[in-house]
């Protein structure tokens, strides 16, 4: 069985984690590991999102072409790039992958507001993007509020795995066979 974000979140996910057979801790660890690398990728799909509207909105405040999508696209680089480094718990992510996204979430972010919308931003009114703007800004804290539960069920499980190798239960020579 391949365990999901909601098992992970459930309040007996850890449980007796003591009792818990070393392969089973490390796979928790390593199933945890995977989904937070999903909702770190989904945050930074949100990130760049709350980046063109918040370019859109700045465009229009200072009286741009709405319909200068080439514009937009030049400005891209310098708009996503904005959020390559953002405040956090600076932990550096364990792969660089995609990780696993959960498909809800998905579709969550894409209801405030899709990619093919976001790809004509000047067909959306002014309503539109502040709406899409607090939305995102909203989603956006749900998820690292995600990854903080996540961190701190990795923390979990990292430590028992440290109590069983400093306590002997567990051998480090175990890993090179």
């Amino acid at each position: 069985m391949t365990e999901t974000l909601e098992d992970i979140l459930a309040d007996d996910y850890l449980g007796d984690v003591a009792a818990l057979p070393m392969e089973q801790v490390r796979a928790r660890r390593a199933t945890c590991k995977e989904i937070e690398t999903g909702l770190s990728f989904l945050r930074r799909l949100v990130q760049g999102r709350l980046d063109v509207v918040a370019a859109e909105r700045a465009r229009r405040t200072e009286g741009g072409d709405g319909d200068d999508l080439e514009d937009l696209i030049a400005r891209l680089p310098q708009l996503l790039a904005g959020s390559t480094r953002s405040e956090g718990m600076g932990r550096l992510p364990s792969s660089l992958g995609t990780g696993v996204v959960d498909h809800e979430l998905q579709y969550e972010l894409d209801g405030v507001i899709s990619d093919s919308r976001l790809g004509e931003p000047g067909s959306l009114t002014d309503t539109e993007l502040e709406t899409a703007s607090h939305a995102l800004v909203q989603f956006e804290q749900k998820v690292s509020g995600l990854r903080r539960t996540l961190f701190d069920r990795i923390d979990a499980l990292e430590e028992e795995l440290t109590r069983r190798y400093k306590s002997g239960e567990a051998s480090v020579d175990s890993l090179l066979t």
